[in-house]
């Protein structure tokens, strides 16, 4: 005798087709990435040669938060996954201003420099390269950016976080300050008479 489900108590897979309600939403990463470069490395061992490969990542958040790092491994994904974890532990924290920087600054590494001027809203980034990766991952809309010197994108990322560190939060506490008495003011209370204010 065939056994109707619904007496039975017993439900149905329960499986939703593609778009479903019952797709599992997958989380936004916290940090977006880019590949600067990616190589193959050789290393020539006793039983022969040992290829590995090298990555060299950016991460940021684009809310004022980006950082450069560079690992070897096994494979690539091995790879991008230890350069993730390096470029973690190097975080650049920077103060934003309207979509970009306070003020202009530069910063040197090996022999990269790197020069960053703000710019107007709508100006767009005018950077190309390694600095045009590490500021739209910093979340800059707006910057004039030149580099000189060397082109290793690793040693031009490294110098554009050279020069972000050196910007300093612009909103600083204002301490509490006693108020100047004019000279007038000093004159007024030099010039009162000695028995001024005293009762009969």
């Amino acid at each position: 005798m065939p056994i109707n489900s619904k007496e039975s108590g017993v439900k149905g897979s329960g499986r939703k087709g593609r778009g479903g309600r019952g797709a599992v939403r997958r989380e936004k990463p916290e940090y977006d990435q880019k590949m600067l470069n990616l190589a193959r490395v050789t290393r020539v061992v006793k039983g022969g040669r040992r290829f590995r490969f090298r990555a060299t990542l950016v991460i940021g958040n684009r809310k004022g938060k980006v950082g450069v790092g560079v690992a070897k491994g096994s494979d690539v994904s091995n790879a991008i996954q230890k350069a993730f974890a390096a470029a973690k532990k190097n975080l650049v924290a920077v103060p934003l201003v309207g979509g970009s920087i306070a003020h202009e600054v530069a910063g040197k590494y090996g022999s990269a420099k790197v020069l960053l001027k703000p710019a107007t809203a709508g100006r767009g980034l005018i950077a190309g390269g390694a600095v045009r990766a590490v500021m739209d991952l910093l979340g800059v809309k707006d910057i004039v950016a030149k580099s000189l010197g060397s082109s290793n994108n690793l040693n031009v990322a490294e110098a554009t976080l050279v020069a972000l560190s050196t910007l300093k939060n612009t909103v600083e506490p204002v301490a509490e300050v006693a108020p100047v008495k004019t000279e007038t003011e000093k004159k007024v209370e030099t010039t009162k008479p000695k028995g001024e204010g005293t009762k009969g």
